[in-house]
């Protein structure tokens, strides 16, 4: 039996940790591995936490350096609650989810070794081609895929067994632009509908401006 089919077993047939709440009300652990504006607040700085709001709700541009801030907190945040891994999570034209892997850990040119998250890592990554539709043993670099973050979705923990990972949102696309998953025409459709409500909202309102997602 391969390490594959193992893996799957275990997914499928493992113990579904469930967070501990006897004694404590509901508000108090709903949505706590779900990394908030509010939660950002606490994590990021004051440039950071603005350029992610501002992302969010108006759609503006991160820059790789402030990203290289909101990667930090992020994972100060994450490995707080034992979190060793972190996935960009995607929905490929394959009718499931699908997820690369990586650890907090960087090794330097010198052979040092340190723990890691950097902006570049958090807005992009290279899937291997089995996310691809139609499968195949391609190697990484030859898939022409990439995955890249997604602000309007916030990222959260997802924990199986005993191990925790930080599952970051991200599109699915061609490196010619092209949209590779179901999210990116979602998010393009969700585009045009807030267009053309702020468009009809102006009419009475002229402040309208486009609708926070989070």
């Amino acid at each position: 039996m391969s390490l594959r089919t193992d893996a799957v077993n275990h997914v499928s047939h493992g113990h579904v940790n469930s967070p501990e709440i006897k004694g404590a009300k509901i508000t108090g652990v709903f949505g706590e591995n779900v990394f908030t504006l509010k939660t950002a607040r606490e994590f990021l700085s004051e440039e950071a936490y603005k350029s992610l709001t501002a992302s969010i709700r108006g759609g503006k541009k991160i820059d790789r350096q402030v990203a290289g801030q909101i990667a930090s907190g992020m994972r100060a945040w994450a490995e707080g609650k034992g979190v060793t891994h972190y996935t960009h999570w995607f929905q490929p034209l394959t009718g499931a989810t699908a997820e690369k892997h990586d650890s907090f850990f960087t090794l330097k040119g010198d052979g040092t070794a340190i723990e890691e998250f950097e902006g570049a890592a958090l807005i992009q990554q290279e899937p291997d081609a089995s996310s691809f539709p139609n499968g195949g043993l391609r190697a990484t670099f030859e898939a022409r895929g990439y995955s890249a973050w997604d602000p309007s979705s916030p990222p959260f923990i997802i924990e199986i067994g005993n191990g925790k990972t930080l599952c970051i949102p991200t599109i699915f696309i061609a490196y010619t632009g092209e949209a590779l998953d179901y999210k990116m025409p979602l998010l393009k459709a969700l585009h045009a509908v807030n267009e053309a409500a702020v468009d009809v909202c102006q009419i009475d309102d002229t402040n309208s401006a486009r609708f926070p997602v989070w």
